[in-house]
């Protein structure tokens, strides 16, 4: 990769094509992961490889590009204005109280495969939004990508130290709330995807079927997943079952054909 960054730095538009596009799924999975919208994260991916193809002569080189394209990713993420303005300052307990509400008493006789695997998805997603935006990367990038500390904590540019109180205290409310509400991580749960069903479908809150979650472990997958893990390490594993979250759009070319950088060499 350092060559084909290299040679891009020089000019040559088809290693700058090839950045883009081996960059474009894993910086929208990072977003994706972080605010928990499709269509959001497809505009902040784009976004974000703006920035990276902008700055690449910035790289020197002193990290590995793909900790830089983080660092460049996790910046615009939690300090652009127009993502701030649309965070929907959740908390746990709201969080709780929503699933709840309208919750039917017991599970439909034919379940919709597809459409419950969708509303277990969603619901994983937006539970990390129930942390504030710095615990939230923190968890994200140790957790579900599980990315070394050093590194994690250089993509976030503060102290080991720092980063790894973070991430225990995040880690440690994600557990606390996945076992209290989840039906797929505790029996004693109130919650569970097939009686939250139909409400969800009522509210708009699925129906999509986005392909970004098309590759993702089915909802019976995933309760063998949580069937076979340690308690402890439910939640984490709920969270990692989400598949790749690759991008539905060829958000790369849109982006060459923004930037279009002048005199660059086919």
């Amino acid at each position: 990769m350092l060559e084909t960054v290299q040679k891009a730095q020089r000019g040559d538009a088809k290693a700058l094509e090839a950045i883009a596009r081996s960059i474009q799924n894993q910086v929208h999975r990072l977003a994706l992961r972080m605010l928990a919208d499709v269509s959001q994260a497809e505009d902040a991916t784009q976004d974000i490889l703006v920035r990276v193809i902008t700055k690449l002569s910035t790289f020197k080189g002193e990290s590995k590009f793909e900790t830089w394209v983080y660092r460049v990713a996790m910046n615009h993420l939690l300090t652009a204005k127009k993502i701030r303005d649309t965070d929907p300052g959740l908390n746990f307990s709201a969080f709780e109280d929503d699933l709840l509400n309208g919750l039917s008493d017991t599970a439909p006789d034919a379940i919709d495969a597809i459409a419950v695997n969708e509303l277990r998805l969603k619901c994983t997603m937006a539970m990390l939004l129930c942390l504030d935006a710095n615990h939230r990367a923190a968890y994200v990038l140790g957790e579900i990508l599980e990315m070394e500390h050093a590194a994690a904590a250089e993509v976030l540019e503060v102290a080991p130290a720092t980063y790894r109180q973070r991430l225990s205290r995040a880690r440690q409310k994600v557990q606390e709330f996945t076992a209290r509400a989840c039906g797929l991580a505790s029996k004693t749960a109130n919650c569970h995807c097939s009686r939250r069903l139909e409400a969800a479908t009522e509210q708009g809150r699925i129906g999509q079927n986005e392909a970004t979650l098309a590759l993702a472990p089915s909802f019976s997958e995933a309760e063998a997943i949580a069937a076979r893990t340690n308690a402890a390490l439910i939640s984490k594993k709920l969270q990692q079952a989400t598949g790749p979250l690759q991008t539905g759009r060829d958000i790369a070319s849109d982006v060459l054909r923004i930037v279009n950088p002048p005199g660059r060499a086919g």
